[in-house]
């Protein structure tokens, strides 16, 4: 058993830096020359690891005269992340802009359609009030349900299980924000002829941890093959802020702040980085309850819900349906 975490040590934690940013580096210049034909790339910026380790890639590739960099916060972002976005302009030294999407957003009815289903589960919910959306189920072989969390002026927390029907009028309301802020990022490419730069790490990306035509949405994924583990490790040797290698991935989507595994994944990152690997390479259930210190039967629900959120975001990948082949467009 303990052959599996060496070999994760070895292949996934031990990898060859210098040489995995040489070859993205090389891939993009030979994306954008011969595919693309873009003049540079728009980042959007969001103090997370993914997006910064992104920009810094973006940047090593093309250098900083070539890369335009967007913050693109609204009234639910943390001020922390803002402050890591901000850290990372000033370090790479490139060109860019902040554009305060909130406005936008309740023009759109963004906010008020999130708070008429919160308060169809918490009547009381008013302004002032903070929220977010947890996972359960996946870790105990349950169906994925979720429940919605809030917080009163005064601190005091309460959740609630929430219905499909509260459930998805939050999630799509909230993917406005990600749709909206991939509207701005492709006007500054047009703008500039650039091409957009998408950050979905592999664990993301397998498990359609993104939003449709929003965060899903881009010309160039430069680390959609790495683990989130392998990113946070780029993330040193690219020699950005300390703030940005040691942040906690989160959300930042909702007022409460709320981690990833909360929200989407049955572990946190490090251990959903082993299952989605141990999967992958075929190891048995019983190799990765000893490689996580779990049961064999919690690692049987590991895998099954990692083969479940493949199954249902496949169509988060799928390029859209015709009805016939257009074989002079090469579709």
């Amino acid at each position: 058993m303990q052959a599996l975490a060496e070999r994760y040590e070895a292949e996934i934690l031990n990898f060859d830096r210098d040489k995995e940013v040489e070859k993205i580096c090389e891939s993009m210049r030979d994306i954008m020359r011969t595919k693309l034909r873009r003049r540079g790339v728009v980042v959007a910026v969001s103090g997370g690891i993914d997006s910064s380790v992104s920009a810094a890639l973006a940047v090593k590739a093309f250098g900083p005269k070539k890369a335009f960099f967007i913050q693109l916060p609204e009234v639910d972002s943390a001020q922390d992340t803002q402050s890591r976005g901000s850290q990372l302009i000033e370090h790479l030294g490139v060109d860019h802009t902040t554009h305060n999407i909130a406005a936008t957003l309740e023009a759109i009815g963004c906010y008020q359609a999130r708070d008429e289903a919160i308060v169809k589960t918490f009547p009381e919910y008013a302004e002032g009030w903070k929220n977010k959306i947890v996972i359960k189920g996946g870790l105990d072989g349950q169906v994925n349900h979720f429940s919605l969390v809030v917080q009163d002026p005064q601190g005091q927390q309460f959740e609630k299980r929430l219905d499909l029907k509260e459930y998805l009028q939050i999630v799509a309301a909230t993917n406005y924000k990600q749709r909206i802020r991939k509207t701005i990022e492709y006007y500054h490419a047009d703008r500039l002829n650039y091409a957009v730069i998408g950050t979905p790490n592999r664990l993301e990306y397998d498990q359609g941890f993104f939003v449709k035509n929003g965060d899903g949405s881009a010309d160039l994924k430069p680390i959609a093959h790495l683990y989130k583990t392998q990113v946070y490790a780029l993330a040193k040797h690219l020699g950005l802020p300390d703030s940005i290698c040691n942040a906690i991935p989160t959300t930042d989507t909702y007022s409460l702040p709320q981690g990833q595994d909360e929200f989407y994944f049955a572990l946190p990152y490090q251990e959903m980085d082993k299952a989605l690997w141990a999967l992958n390479i075929g190891a048995t259930a019983n190799e990765l309850a000893e490689m996580l210190g779990i049961t064999q039967e919690q690692a049987n629900f590991v895998f099954q819900d990692i083969q479940n959120k493949r199954k249902t975001t496949h169509y988060l990948h799928a390029k859209p349906y015709l009805i016939e082949a257009l074989p002079e467009l090469g579709l």
